[in-house]
């Protein structure tokens, strides 16, 4: 993520800040990537410090998206769904860096449901997936101890909101190109048959979970093709992101990023992530140096790479090379 400028005094802003410390209130403009003087805020702005300038109506373009909200007559629920809502801007923001969901972008946009396993009328069990371009987020895991939890029960090596979002983004994300035959033809090749029965994957893989290895970034990358490409989406954005927020903070090795890095104008993925995997490394010593976890623990074996580089391909293309 970028660092951004206050289009008043010329100070540092960050992409959740709604004002400047010299007193100018600020919105975030998606088009333009910049923050811009407050005009035509989103009418969720003091509800949930969305600091994006509305689009066409009263919201902005992300808070649109948004379907069905957590139950607000329940306790706690808006901080939950402010954090997850701010999750989702710092998504769409980094994929609009690749023409998704702009307006120069014809193709369908997804539609989110934020829900809450607390409501008015008692708990609820809320699944998080996607189901033709509607993405079902459990904002209850916005609460860090909920999301700690949950972390060590099912032994993952990395859970959070923004990667909740990225990942299931990404079955959207291949909806879309899939409409492109060349696509297809590639995915098979790499990932596998994706008609395959998905809750009979889904059923042998909790039953016999498999681990990480040479071709699948995570456990639950084996489980399907579906859910190999949401993983590999997910870390592609993760390491992509990496690379362009620590260029943005002027953070570097001696292989780089070099000053002024574009990382989401990079074509060369291979480059970008060992960019990426050297800048966690050393964050990594960081991070034990006050006590901390790894900021990234995985190990990318080559097979993993290559299913990285065509996402890559495919996400900058935004489905129309």
């Amino acid at each position: 993520m970028q660092i951004f400028q206050c289009p008043s005094c010329g100070a540092p802003l960050y992409f959740h800040n709604t004002s400047c410390t010299c007193g100018q209130q600020v919105c975030f403009d998606p088009d333009a990537q910049r923050m811009v003087p407050l005009t035509r805020p989103c009418a969720n702005r003091d509800l949930i410090a969305c600091n994006w300038m509305a689009d066409t109506g009263e919201l902005c373009r992300s808070c649109a998206m948004t379907e069905m909200r957590p139950d607000l007559r329940e306790d706690g629920n808006r901080p939950l769904w402010e954090t997850s809502e701010r999750a989702k801007r710092w998504m769409l923001a980094n994929l609009a860096r690749w023409g998704w969901f702009t307006p120069a972008d014809p193709g369908d946009r997804p539609v989110f449901k934020l829900l809450s396993e607390q409501t008015a009328a008692g708990q609820q069990d809320i699944t998080m997936g996607h189901a033709n371009g509607v993405i079902t987020i459990n904002v209850t895991e916005a609460s860090e101890a909920v999301l700690a939890t949950r972390q060590e029960e099912l032994g993952e090596l990395y859970r959070t909101m923004l990667g909740h979002m990225r990942h299931e983004t990404a079955h959207f994300l291949q909806l879309r190109l899939a409409e492109s035959p060349a696509f297809l033809e590639e995915f098979r090749a790499l990932f596998g048959d994706e008609r395959s029965d998905y809750g009979a994957s889904l059923k042998r893989h909790y039953a016999d979970p498999q681990p990480a290895d040479e071709t699948h970034i995570t456990s639950y990358a084996t489980a399907h093709p579906h859910e190999d490409w949401a993983e590999t989406i997910a870390h592609l954005l993760h390491l992509i992101d990496l690379v362009d927020s620590a260029a943005a903070a002027g953070l570097a090795l001696p292989g780089g990023p070099p000053a002024g890095h574009d990382a989401y104008a990079a074509t060369d993925t291979e480059a970008e992530i060992t960019m990426a995997i050297d800048l966690s490394i050393a964050m990594n010593h960081v991070n034990r140096a006050m006590d901390l976890p790894d900021l990234y623990p995985f190990v990318l074996a080559q097979g993993v790479r290559d299913k990285l580089t065509f996402a890559h391909v495919w996400l900058r293309r935004n489905g129309h090379g």
